[in-house]
């Protein structure tokens, strides 16, 4: 009896590495006999995994997906995946799968080697309580549009952009993204006729959903690309110069080739051209060199480099009195 759930869980695992296997194939991996791999199929199919079957000179066999959830069959190290990431997976960015984590995590534990248990405790991680992230989405959210996207459904919303105005949208969605703790979805807007993303925190999704379509293709790069580019556009809407007054040494290292480039010029200064999403938050950048400077352009700048100057003083004035 040993030997056999042995075999079964060997068995198990060759379908899992491998779309189709042939009987013969399986046969002689296993050093069993074509007859008692449909057996061992036979009590794998009794066992809850559904393992499909075909006939013929191509015929074989194909691990499938079935009404419920079977055993897994993991090895050490995806079981310690699997673990810490339900321990430390508190990113913020998703609500209402938190007490799921900890039951499924209490699960794993229960059956885990006691090696495995071990070294999991070994890496025993305390997280900080927090609010979720102000774009944190709701689980049911995402797993609804998930579900329209593999379903190639049109999708209806109410969306609210970064200033507050509502419209209504209807959709054929493509893909979710995750970049950072924001999720997103990259959808082919019928009204606009183009491709957009869309904050999922930002939207209301209506049911029941709308008919089907015909998929398109992505744009060049695929989603995780698309919505890449369209971040790194908003987060640098607002461009100015300014000539620091330090050499490029000092400044350098502390530049981001994705919001900023920086080059030297004459008498150990430089010019760094900076991108944000306003003026203002450029002008707080300034601050961070701690360096004295010079607005090139554009002269709006300096105006607020002087309000964020005055706000400092304030703060100040207020410490010192307290």
């Amino acid at each position: 009896m040993k030997e056999t759930s042995a075999r079964l869980l060997r068995l198990l695992s060759l379908l899992q590495t491998r779309r189709d296997w042939s009987g013969a194939e399986l046969a002689d991996k296993l050093a069993i006999t074509p007859r008692t791999v449909r057996r061992d199929v036979d009590r794998l199919r009794d066992l809850g995994y559904p393992v499909d079957a075909t006939v013929g000179v191509g015929g074989g066999y194909r691990l499938g997906a079935g009404a419920e959830m079977p055993p897994l069959q993991l090895d050490d190290e995806e079981v310690l995946a699997v673990a810490l990431s339900l321990q430390s997976g508190a990113t913020g960015s998703v609500v209402g799968i938190g007490e799921a984590s900890m039951r499924a995590l209490a699960k794993l534990r229960q059956i885990m080697p006691s090696r495995l248990r071990h070294r999991l405790e070994s890496l025993s991680i305390d997280v900080v309580p927090r609010e979720p992230a102000a774009s944190a989405v709701d689980a049911s959210v995402l797993s609804a549009i998930a579900s329209v996207c593999h379903n190639h459904e049109r999708l209806r919303f109410d969306y609210s952009t970064h200033d507050g105005t509502l419209s209504r949208r209807e959709v054929e969605p493509y893909r979710l993204v995750r970049s950072g703790v924001r999720w997103y979805l990259v959808a082919w807007d019928l009204s606009r006729e183009d491709w957009r993303s869309f904050r999922v925190d930002r939207m209301e999704p209506k049911i029941p959903t709308g008919p089907r379509f015909t998929p398109r293709e992505l744009p060049a790069g695929g989603a995780a690309d698309f919505v890449s580019r369209g971040v790194a556009r908003a987060y640098s809407s607002t461009r100015a110069t300014v000539l620091l007054h330090a050499p490029i040494e000092q400044i350098a290292p502390m530049v981001n080739e994705q919001w900023g480039s920086v080059e030297s010029t004459d008498e150990g200064r430089c010019v760094i051209v900076l991108s944000g999403t306003s003026l203002r938050s450029i002008a707080m950048w300034l601050r961070a060199f701690d360096v004295d400077f010079t607005v090139v352009n554009p002269p709006e700048l300096r105006e607020e480099c002087r309000a964020i100057a005055a706000e400092t003083a304030v703060a100040a004035q207020r410490y010192l009195d307290a």
